[in-house]
């Protein structure tokens, strides 16, 4: 990591954001995929963990740590665009470790959740702490991107929730917030309630068009793993055709 410079490049990405004009991030498995969307231009990589771990071979939150960081460490070396990680819960690792393990891969920003090594939500409180230690530990020299997963783990009236944890987390450092599977319709509220803290949703198959997200109110959007999914997909059709007629 280079450096406030460089994460503040990426941060700089996310301000004054048009409406309709969201920070679209694809995240890339591997060096090819990285190399790849930065030839199509995007001006900064996110890297998703259940893209990375299927491309490792491991079930989505499976991954050893050493791993993952390694993995991080050949798509940023493969590209000269900022990259943020995706690095779970944080792997169990000390603020200070989990700082310096992401300087020595070279990204500039992490994306860290609030789900438990049980698959529960953590305390909210406890979570925040983390954060702001991992915030005090890497100064402005790191985009810390605090995912909120009252969504897809159940909570009973998650948009509240959601702006609860999002406030608790602003609070903590974080630089932005992501409501992992926020619906579209929940968007404006979010937006709202959180004013100028920039705001990640997720696209999928069924989800608006980026510039419509853009318009509900999301800065940035990020895909999970979809594209690696979809990567996959093309390339089974592919395989089927060699099958079936024996050439290219």
């Amino acid at each position: 990591m280079s450096g406030p410079a460089t994460a503040g490049a990426l941060r700089a990405l996310h301000q004054d954001r048009a409406a309709g004009d969201p920070l679209v991030l694809p995240g890339p498995w591997d060096a090819v995929s990285a190399r790849a969307f930065e030839a199509a231009g995007f001006p900064a990589l996110a890297t998703p963990s259940a893209g990375v771990a299927a491309s490792l071979g491991y079930e989505d939150g499976a991954t050893p740590a050493t791993e993952m960081f390694a993995a991080v460490a050949r798509i940023v070396r493969a590209v000269s665009v900022p990259v943020t990680a995706d690095l779970e819960g944080g792997y169990g690792l000390g603020p200070a470790e989990l700082v310096e393990r992401v300087r020595e891969s070279g990204a500039v920003g992490v994306n860290l959740e609030d789900t438990g090594e049980d698959g529960e939500l953590k305390d909210a409180g406890a979570h925040a702490e983390y954060l702001a230690d991992v915030r005090a530990a890497a100064g402005p020299g790191l985009f810390v991107n605090a995912r909120v997963d009252v969504y897809i783990r159940g909570a009973a009236d998650p948009m509240a929730a959601a702006i609860a944890r999002a406030r608790l987390y602003a609070e903590a450092g974080a630089d932005c917030v992501y409501p992992i599977a926020a619906p579209p319709t929940d968007l404006p509220a979010l937006r709202a309630a959180l004013g100028d803290l920039p705001l990640n949703a997720l696209a999928g198959p069924d989800a608006p068009p980026f510039a419509e997200l853009g318009r509900l109110g999301a800065t940035r959007v990020t895909f999970g793993d979809g594209l690696l999914l979809h990567a996959r997909d093309d390339l089974t059709a592919l395989g089927r055709r060699l099958r079936s007629a024996g050439t290219l």
